[in-house]
């Protein structure tokens, strides 16, 4: 390992990690990289090696790994030899693991082969591309994702239903009590760490609301880089599930992990600075909608349907678009309409921004932000026309988007335009480990099967 050469690290941390360990020991550093999945993969070292070492190693492999721990078959020409990935840290990222029992510091680290090219199915090195394309043009992309997500009671066997926790009244969460300051406050122990947790970290919570679910909350993050961004929503998983353990009941980023209950998206907030003026390009001089603005959401209309897949990574992920269950089945547009898979919120010129509503909160958040971002891309690049404005209930149509993982994977294996945008290399291995994950998924025999068919067929 090639050593640092600062005499002390510490003091070039950024200022939420400093005030964290201020007058305290740090113990050890956990230097995590995100897989395709989103889970964080890496290693713990103590704080004096983490001191004297610039990279640290782990096989390519865990890219090609699926989320119930099986490999696609993804390894390239060359075969399944695990090679080494040079993985660096970026010292920006450090950040607190307040729940740990010492001090512990995490650092997010970028994926590097061995001639320091970047590893190009690393997530956030393709979120990293798309945003260099961005900027290729003298565009600057600025995002703010939501979060939603459940609290439910602990789940330890897999045959079981998820139900909803219990809250502080001792009664299980009531669903249909969206915007309840009430429901809110029958979370108050957990959504207490998860504020103190965020404060630790550094992290800027917008706002925290009561959705429809029983049990569902949304946590609003401020607009800003796509890479900070998905940063932190990748931390903030980790931070509400730890959060959640302490209350004893578990958080879940599925998007559909009740049956009867809406699903959990991450709407991501779109919006293009230019680079040299920080000025919104989706406004004109006197405040109105530009050329771009529209061919960003054309570029929605147009590519999303391939994107699908990214954004809607499980076979659960399409239990969620359900008519009139809060989550789009639709490419519609429309201002302030929460009906339409693509939604103009209100604000002002210089706020004016596209919301993409069918990205899933179960996505990994640096392949769900570059999707979408590579689509607006595309959109402004081919000088693509949205259809007109929706207005009244889009779910009176019929719905345009995949409704099952592998209709959606058929369209993102056929999206050329999109793979030179995420990364070929990136795409080949995407649609191996996911075609993976939706045959052993197909090897399961589910509960409706042995009920319907075992003795009426």
């Amino acid at each position: 390992m090639e050593p640092t050469t600062q005499t002390d690290w510490t003091d070039n941390l950024p200022p939420a990690a400093r005030a964290y360990l201020e007058g305290r020991k740090l113990d050890e550093v956990e230097c995590i990289v995100s897989d395709l999945p989103g889970i964080a993969r890496g290693k713990a070292v103590p704080a004096s090696k983490f001191a004297r070492q610039g990279y640290f190693h782990l096989p390519d492999s865990i890219f090609f790994q699926t989320i119930t721990g099986d490999w696609g078959e993804a390894a390239g020409a060359d075969g399944f030899i695990e090679r080494d990935m040079v993985l660096r840290p970026d010292m920006t990222t450090a950040t607190a693991a307040p729940w740990t029992g010492d001090w512990t510091l995490q650092v997010i680290h970028d994926a590097f082969d061995r001639h320091g090219v970047p590893v190009p199915f690393s997530p956030r090195n393709v979120l990293k591309r798309v945003v260099a394309l961005y900027e290729a043009q003298g565009w600057k992309p600025v995002v703010a994702p939501e979060m939603e997500f459940y609290l439910v009671a602990r789940n330890i066997d897999p045959a079981k239903d998820i139900m909803p926790m219990m809250g502080r009244s001792g009664r299980p969460a009531a669903a249909r009590q969206a915007y309840s300051m009430t429901a809110v406050d029958e979370f108050g122990p957990v959504i207490d760490d998860i504020y103190d947790f965020a404060e630790a970290q550094g992290f800027e919570i917008d706002g925290i609301t009561q959705e429809g679910g029983a049990g569902q909350l949304e946590i609003n993050l401020r607009h800003g880089n796509p890479v900070k961004l998905a940063d932190e929503v990748f931390y903030f998983k980790r931070l509400i599930r730890e959060a959640a353990l302490r209350h004893d009941c578990f958080a879940t980023f599925m998007a559909k992990p009740i049956a009867d209950e809406p699903g959990s998206a991450m709407h991501i907030h779109h919006s293009v600075m230019d680079l040299q003026t920080k000025k919104n390009l989706f406004s004109g001089p006197q405040g109105g909608e530009t050329d771009l603005f529209f061919h960003f959401i054309g570029g929605l209309q147009t590519y999303l349907p391939s994107a699908i897949a990214v954004q809607a990574p499980y076979v659960n992920s399409y239990r969620r678009y359900v008519k009139d269950h809060a989550a789009p089945i639709n490419l519609e547009w429309g201002r302030d309409n929460r009906t339409t898979g693509i939604r103009i919120p209100l604000s002002g010129p210089e706020a004016r921004r596209v919301e993409n509503r069918l990205a899933g909160m179960d996505c990994n958040p640096y392949l769900g932000i570059a999707a979408s971002l590579a689509c607006g891309y595309l959109g402004m690049m081919e000088e693509r026309w949205p259809s007109k404005q929706f207005r009244g209930d889009a779910y009176e149509g019929e719905g345009d988007i995949p409704r099952v993982l592998g209709q959606a994977l058929d369209l993102f294996d056929e999206a050329k335009a999109l793979h030179e945008v995420l990364g070929p290399e990136f795409a080949r291995v995407y649609s191996i480990v996911k075609r993976t994950e939706y045959e052993e998924f197909l090897q399961v025999i589910s509960p409706w099967e042995r009920e319907h068919l075992l003795l009426n067929v």
